[in-house]
């Protein structure tokens, strides 16, 4: 089966749960498209009758026949067009939503590999193209198809030469249409890709604008964003320009017909087989007919744009899930992880990140994880709530697993706070009390502030609990962000904690408080902290070294500094830099 009829019934699939509006959408337009003859049809009896004849019934009736037609084309088209644009609403809102509710459940590395301007675009601008194939390109094929064959219906039983003649010009229409529809195909596909361009340099400029602005890149900006338009138009302008030639190539087919039809039309009025009112008549029902050919026609380019919209959203809805391997929950939790043989690498790595880790970690234990930058820390503490899957080796939790548990068991089980904070633009309660919490009780939340240490600057804001913090939490320091992300994943109370450079942001008077607030909430909890600053993680209970996707050393902070080796060399590191800061 052909691709275009596929992809078009699949678009078509997603207006079914609606087909009751839409049946009736249709049954209004057949009704207006039955009216369309009526018109031309009224026009013979209009001048054979009331001009010609003068017959004094004809005179009477033919106003309120002509109102009342009109009466009946008017309530057509208000209930088609409502009805159409109503079901295209709901299918573009229910695509959105489909879309968000497979994004969510994407993986990690499907965000690693696509620009975040592309996906919005599809979100956007592609959803919205759809609108156009999905239902107003089937009004126009069954109001005006309808149209057409009636029109050529009522010209068949006025005059069947001259209709045929007319007849004549549909190959060369169909040919037309064909040629200009894989133009308009490839040309859509650019010009979606070019607004997916759009949005990503737009999402660069607004998240790096003080960095744009610090190095004096605003030129450089504006270049990028005038080549990334300007593709975009000039691809906008290729489409339309194959669009607009449709309907000149059209129309200079039936000044030709039309020209031999006058033409033929003329020698039978000279000999009196065509009367005035039938001839009026017929021309009545071809200037009819020009406007559902033009439609006709130029809903090919609907379709096209459409159908390559359609591309691009099933493309993303097509997409692979995170896999669902198992399906046991965790009870009874202990903390107990394990690591046994694990590697891991990225897909354009050319060696392991992480290469047969084996390592143990005893419920109610804090692990620290240390080495320099790119030595896998942040990539092994990913591969815990499976943000990535292993290549080699398994983890398990509570001696199970990770692949057989359900990823909602396993992740309910573990807290995390990560270098790069993440805030909603919602009040400070809701970011505390995220997701499966969003119930907690207001004393539940004050005591996870304060665990936190963030009750001091919360009770400074205007609105306490209730402040906006913005995008992203711009209106918070990055230390008071920080303290948000550190209360949220408290309020969670896993057994599981997993802290990667969770400190980072804070200054050394709120860290000695963070600090001393994690050393309570580690009690009974089995904790996993990724450092740079090795003065945080001095009392943790086993410290793990890794260096290039390897261990290559493990034990206590005092043990590690007597070997004279890569942990002691980190830390010296770190110390002169901490006298010269100091200095």
């Amino acid at each position: 089966m052909n691709t275009d009829i596929i992809l078009y019934r699949r678009l078509l699939s997603h207006v079914v749960p609606y087909w009751r509006v839409f049946l009736l959408s249709i049954i209004s337009m057949v009704l207006l498209a039955a009216t369309d003859p009526a018109i031309p049809a009224l026009m013979q009896p209009l001048l054979n009758g009331a001009f010609i004849e003068k017959d004094p019934q004809t005179i009477a009736f033919m106003p309120f026949l002509f109102v009342g037609l009109f009466i009946i084309r008017s309530l057509s088209a208000y209930i088609s067009g409502l009805s159409l644009n109503w079901v295209a609403n709901k299918v573009i809102m229910d695509l959105r939503q489909t879309m968000f509710e497979r994004f969510i459940d994407y993986p990690t590395s499907f965000f690693d590999t696509n620009r975040s301007g592309s996906l919005m675009s599809r979100f956007t601008y592609d959803v919205t193209q759809i609108k156009d194939a999905s239902t107003n390109a089937i009004s126009t094929i069954v109001r005006d198809s309808l149209s057409v064959m009636g029109l050529l219906g009522w010209m068949f039983y006025i005059d069947w030469t001259l209709a045929l003649i007319c007849l004549l010009g549909a190959p060369i229409i169909a040919i037309i249409v064909t040629i200009i529809k894989r133009r308009l195909r490839k040309m859509s596909r650019k010009v979606q890709e070019t607004m997916a361009d759009i949005h990503h340099v737009l999402a660069e400029c607004f998240d790096a604008q003080k960095v744009i602005k610090l190095y004096g890149g605003q030129k450089l900006e504006k270049q990028r964003f005038f080549k990334t338009v300007n593709a975009h138009r000039r691809f906008a302008m290729k489409f339309l320009s194959a669009s607009v030639a449709t309907g000149p190539a059209i129309q200079i087919c039936t000044a030709i017909l039309l020209a031999i039809i006058i033409y033929v039309a003329t020698q039978q009025a000279s000999s009196d087989n065509l009367l005035v009112g039938d001839f009026v008549s017929f021309f009545a029902a071809i200037a009819m007919i020009l406007g559902p050919l033009k439609r006709l026609a130029g809903v090919n380019e609907h379709i096209q744009k459409g159908l390559a919209a359609s591309e691009s959203v099933f493309n993303i809805l097509d997409t692979d899930i995170e896999p669902q391997s198992g399906y046991k929950n965790l009870t009874d939790v202990r903390g107990a992880l394990e690591f046994k043989n694990a590697s891991y690498s990225y897909p354009e790595a050319k060696t392991e990140t992480l290469d047969s880790i084996s390592l143990v970690i005893k419920p109610g234990e804090t692990v620290a994880l240390v080495g320099e930058s790119g030595s896998g820390k942040t990539t092994l503490a990913n591969l815990i709530p499976r943000f990535y899957e292993l290549h080699a080796g398994t983890i398990l939790y509570d001696d199970i697993d990770i692949t057989k548990l359900s990823l909602l068991s396993l992740r309910k089980n573990i807290a995390y706070v990560s270098q790069d904070v993440v805030l909603f633009n919602d009040s400070v309660r809701n970011n505390i009390a995220y997701g499966d919490k969003n119930n907690s009780s207001d004393e539940a939340i004050w005591a996870a502030a304060e665990a936190a240490c963030a009750i001091e600057f919360i009770k400074d804001l205007p609105e306490k609990m209730d402040t906006i913090v913005g995008e992203d939490g711009t209106r918070l320091s990055g230390g008071q962000r920080q303290r948000l992300a550190i209360a949220r994943a408290l309020l969670k109370d896993a057994r599981l904690l997993i802290l990667d450079e969770a400190t980072s942001s804070l200054d050394t008077r709120s860290e000695r408080h963070i600090q001393s607030a994690l050393d309570n909430v580690k009690r009974g909890r089995t904790s996993l902290i990724i450092a740079h600053r090795l003065s945080t993680i001095e009392n943790a209970d086993h410290i793990i070294v890794l260096d290039k996707g390897h261990i290559v050393e493990e034990g206590k902070h005092d043990e590690l500094l007597k070997l004279q080796n890569h942990y002691a060399r980190l830390h010296q590191i770190q110390f002169r830099e901490y006298e010269a800061i100091s200095s």
